[in-house]
């Protein structure tokens, strides 16, 4: 009898591996079913049509945040429940992480000397309108963190922006040949 168990437990654990990996599958599939993009496919595909145009790129995002924030604000005036936080939350990520790609956006047409100011003039401005935003909205359970998030987010891009305006009007001036550029290009010998 003894045998008969200590075989019936041996094949048990021959299974346990095939289990893990269905488990480990299983739970992979749901988390690809559960990203999310703050972007439709249109909202993509028209950051990808405006290609290297620094000034475009961020109006979009500029345009595309400003939709996400307008979103929070009709949510605050509904009255409390879990599905108006559940809701403010998922608003509040994609905020946040809108806000992160942007400033991403900013490093690299920094970096190449592009000239933002139009579109960092307009961000500088939307930017502290979302700060506000996002302030006056009363933490919660349901979607405190994401409120934090988006808030350190949004004083980031705040910052970058006035900071990356204040630094293009300098250089800009210094260098007027260069004004209105995309990238810098090397100059002839």
């Amino acid at each position: 009898m003894e045998c008969k168990v200590t075989a019936h437990v041996m094949r048990s654990f021959l299974h346990l591996p095939a289990a893990i990996v269905l488990s480990l599958l299983a739970n992979s599939g749901i988390a690809q079913k559960q990203h999310h993009d703050p972007l439709t496919e249109a909202q993509v595909d028209k950051i990808r049509e405006a290609g290297i145009d620094p000034n475009q790129r961020i109006k979009l995002y500029t345009a595309y945040v400003s939709e996400h924030v307008s979103a929070v604000r009709a949510l605050t005036n509904r009255g409390k429940s879990e599905a108006r936080a559940s809701r403010l939350d998922q608003e509040l990520q994609d905020v946040a992480t809108l806000m992160d790609e942007l400033g991403s956006n900013l490093d690299v047409y920094s970096d190449r000397h592009a000239d933002m100011r139009p579109a960092l003039k307009s961000l500088a401005e939307q930017s502290q309108q979302w700060l506000r935003a996002l302030r006056a909205l009363a933490g919660e359970n349901g979607f405190d963190l994401s409120r934090k998030e988006a808030i350190e987010a949004g004083q980031d891009v705040a910052d970058q922006a006035q900071r990356l305006f204040t630094e293009q009007t300098t250089y800009f001036d210094a260098h007027k040949d260069e004004r209105g550029q995309e990238r810098a290009e090397p100059k002839p010998q």
